[in-house]
């Protein structure tokens, strides 16, 4: 916790508190709702708190709902991300700098931790910050105060710090690119925001929560995904986790023609996705395979899957699987023959 024993500017003092939406965490799966519970617990203290999880997670999400629910809620949240700001402009956009301090320099200005005074710093994206920077939020951190670039006087400053990264910070610790003494401080209190992949139940209520919000951005009138297309959507890997899944959503909001969002609406890329779980783990033994065997065991399985999820729709199989329908069919109709698996078909 950092507290105030001196004034520090007055842009810094009359700075509004940020304003916001209510920041919640949309979920019910188990990984959520355990979440919900440590920011909750969190919040409640002061304490210094590290936010790790892959982009699209969420991690600004749950800094602001710490900040929300924290005695700091009505007074500024300022974010920072320390991968878009130029390394060489970071450290006055942080701590502030004083009238030619440097080229541009034409006149002072307060930095985000005077702006945040009060309040809460969001540092995202830590893990980029350099290793010269590095050094001197450490020192921010353990003295409670901040120098402003150009300036031979420090500031003290009241300010809860949340960082968040994308990266694994023990394992830049270990490669030397980020220094441990920094680590410790900010990891007092650690975070993980789960994948989207890793709380795949939770996709249905956060694309009916997306399409409720963007329908009304946009103008349309009340629209729903298909089953279909939200089997699409389920069996997708989703690299850009929730974020990347609001996108697509408005994506379809905005190109979808009529009020249902059908397969046919969804990119080909999550058409014709495939899970990785669905390949098996195959070996060629010393005595060799059975490549047809094995190929058409691999096949009847995603047939059958297809066919199991759709409740026996073969239209619907037909589109999960990429092919048209009389293909599928077919290939039902020869494994029938052939005495292979039996497949429900309707």
């Amino acid at each position: 916790m950092m507290h105030r024993s001196s004034p520090v500017s007055s842009a810094a003092a009359s700075a509004p508190a940020r304003p916001f939406a209510t920041p919640e965490l949309i979920g019910d799966h188990p990984l959520v709702q355990q979440l919900r519970a440590l920011v909750t617990r969190v919040a409640r203290t002061d304490a210094t708190v590290l936010i790790e999880g892959e982009s699209g997670t969420g991690k600004e999400v749950a800094a602001r709902m710490i900040h929300a629910a924290s005695v700091r809620s009505e007074q500024p949240f300022i974010a920072v991300n320390c991968g878009a700001i130029p390394a060489e402009l970071l450290e006055s956009e942080m701590f502030g700098h004083e009238r030619g301090s440097f080229t541009g320099a034409v006149g002072s200005r307060a930095g985000m931790f005077q702006l945040a005074h009060r309040g809460t710093i969001f540092l995202d994206e830590i893990g980029e910050m350099s290793a010269a920077l590095q050094v001197k939020l450490l020192r921010v951190l353990q003295e409670q105060e901040v120098r402003p670039v150009g300036s031979d006087r420090t500031l003290k400053v009241d300010v809860r710090v949340v960082a968040a990264t994308n990266k694994d910070l023990e394992r830049e610790v270990a490669a030397g690119r980020f220094r441990e003494d920094l680590y410790y401080r900010l990891n007092v209190v650690p975070v993980s925001m789960p994948p989207l992949r890793e709380r795949r139940s939770d996709i249905p209520v956060l694309v009916e929560h997306f399409l409720t919000k963007l329908v009304a951005r946009h103008g349309r009138e009340a629209m729903h995904l298909t089953e279909e297309a939200m089997v699409h959507l389920w069996e997708y890997a989703w690299p850009g986790n929730v974020r990347q899944l609001e996108n697509a959503v408005e994506r379809l909001v905005i190109l979808a023609e009529g009020p249902a969002i059908r397969s046919d609406d969804l990119p080909a890329s999550m058409r014709n996705f495939i899970s990785r779980s669905a390949i098996p783990d195959l070996h060629v033994s010393e005595d060799g395979v059975d490549l047809n065997r094995v190929v058409e065991d691999f096949e009847n399985g995603l047939i059958g899957k297809a066919m199991t999820r759709t409740r026996g729709n073969k239209q619907a199989a037909a589109r999960l699987l990429g092919l048209n329908r009389t293909t599928l069919v077919a290939k039902l109709r020869r494994r029938e023959d052939m005495g292979g698996m039996a497949l429900a078909c309707a």
